[in-house]
């Protein structure tokens, strides 16, 4: 890779007042709160409208998984990634199951967290503190996998003068000061700045790609004379792959507790579902984009190893620099919002994972803390969480793709605790444990065996290690329902 600066000294300034201003916004943000407590600082008030609604939303669902991730994965596998656009769209599927619907019982109850949705429902401190402990295991993987896309964004962006270990630790830095200084309220204002910067970064580096390259048709011409082998149609296993992916992406990321919480925040039902129909055409003009510059590349700059092609967009934009008088403006633009995109994402399940600590675990334990204590446990959590994140980031090898499906893997347990509890009434609070724990020590089980080379693949049969835990999950909801629903009915039937 090219060792020259991709930003010039102009593009340091822009990022340098660019990140500055996401502090004054932090700022701003703790000098609006209206009042000391978990819900204002949480939820910015439950009161935001569709605009600011529409962009968190935005900014927090496309990250730097898929700047980065997504890009290299289109680098590595070809024209097969295009299906990752439908697995997006997907998304909002899984938000329609249940969002309307928790937003009108959260509304009523004042609900702050996820958990306090799951300890109404099935009354059982232990299910929750399971599942909120699950919640914050898959968002800790969620930082770790954007805090290693924004070490490779700033090491390639500096030509290597910075490191990718400083970029991780001085942007953790920024993010977990604006975060705490103004809660919900300062990561929404900067994600409506963050979601219009990246749509148009997205955008314009399509452009600026399809006119250097020639974009998917000239790609394609290279396919066929040089690699006609990625012509090939998918095998019955990369199907599976497809459907078993669909479905963990589908489960897993409507369950964000970050999106839940805007769920929560929503001014109202009307303002919720207008932002959930406009989100089901941003994979369109963001997933598509970044996986066709993933394909380009692997036409335009062959050879790239694991770790190469996980920077192939930042690649493409240092070659075409070379090429393009006055692209200099695109790229940075293209730069900030891929830093803007994982930030967005960062300080959202940062946020996230400090409410379940304090509402769901530490809460418990001090019933009469003062919404003051609270809020100061919170903000010292999210400290010690990002520490920790950014050490694992530099420290740990795997790649930011496999990073994110243990995340939806881990996170797809829980799914069937939030939609199935808030579509069937009668379902009891045994049944739904019993899945959880039955369902993540098989999602584990396999994980683990494959990692210590018992067995060949983490995906057997070409679904994944989740998937399979989310089927012997619901199977074992739906067998333990009958036996309590069979002891019920003989119960009364005796009397």
């Amino acid at each position: 890779m090219d060792s020259r600066p991709l930003l010039s000294s102009g593009g340091i300034i822009f990022m340098t007042l660019y990140l500055s201003s996401l502090i004054l916004i932090g700022v701003w943000g703790r000098l609006k709160r209206k009042e000391e407590s978990l819900s204002d600082f949480y939820l910015a008030g439950r009161g935001m409208g569709f605009f600011v609604l529409f962009l968190t939303l935005y900014a927090t669902q496309y990250s730097g998984n898929t700047i980065v991730g997504y890009a290299g994965k289109a680098y590595r596998e070809g024209y097969t990634v295009l299906v990752t656009v439908a697995f997006m769209m997907s998304v909002i599927g899984g938000y329609l199951l249940f969002a309307p619907k928790l937003y009108r019982i959260s509304k009523k109850l004042n609900f702050i967290t996820v958990g306090d949705y799951i300890q109404h429902r099935y009354k059982s401190r232990v299910l929750t503190i399971i599942a909120v402990s699950l919640l914050i295991l898959a968002l800790g993987n969620f930082i770790l996998t954007n805090l290693k896309a924004i070490g490779h964004i700033v090491e390639a962006t500096t030509g290597g003068q910075i490191s990718f270990a400083y970029g991780v630790l001085a942007l953790s830095l920024i993010m977990v000061i604006y975060e705490t200084l103004g809660g919900l309220r300062s990561v929404a204002w900067t994600d409506v700045i963050q979601g219009i910067i990246l749509l148009l970064g997205c955008a314009l580096i399509f452009i600026a790609i399809e006119y250097q390259y020639g974009g998917l048709t000239s790609t394609a011409e290279y396919f066929i004379t040089e690699r006609p082998d990625a012509w090939s149609p998918p095998t019955w296993e990369e199907k599976r792959l497809w459907l078993s992916t669909l479905l963990i992406v589908m489960f897993g990321i409507s369950i964000y507790p970050q999106a839940i919480q805007r769920i929560y925040a929503a001014k109202n039902e009307k303002t919720l579902k207008r932002s959930l129909q406009f989100m089901v055409f941003m994979p369109l003009v963001t997933t598509f984009f970044i996986v066709v510059i993933g394909i380009v590349g692997s036409a335009q700059i062959p050879g790239l190893g694991r770790d190469g092609s996980e920077q192939i967009t930042l690649v493409l934009l240092s070659d075409i620099a070379k090429n393009i008088p006055g692209i200099e403006y695109v790229i940075i633009l293209f730069v900030t919002a891929a830093v803007a995109a994982i930030m967005s994402t960062v300080d959202s399940a940062l946020l996230a994972i400090s409410s379940l600590f304090t509402q769901d675990l530490y809460r418990v334990g001090r019933p009469y803390s003062s919404e003051r204590h609270l809020t100061f446990m919170g903000k010292l959590f999210s400290w010690i969480i990002m520490g920790i994140m950014a050490y694992l980031a530099i420290h740990l090898p795997q790649t930011i793709w496999r990073l994110m499906e243990i995340k939806l893997e881990i996170l797809s347990q829980v799914a069937p605790v939030i939609l199935l509890g808030i579509n069937i009434k009668s379902l009891h609070k045994r049944a739904v444990l019993s899945g959880l724990l039955v369902g993540t020590g098989v999602a584990f089980g396999i994980m683990v065996a494959n990692w210590e080379g018992l067995i060949g693949s983490a995906r057997p049969w070409g679904f994944h290690a989740g998937l399979w835990g989310l089927l012997a999950n619901l199977i074992t909801i739906g067998i333990v329902s009958l036996i309590i629903n069979s002891t019920e009915s003989k119960l009364i039937s005796e009397k």
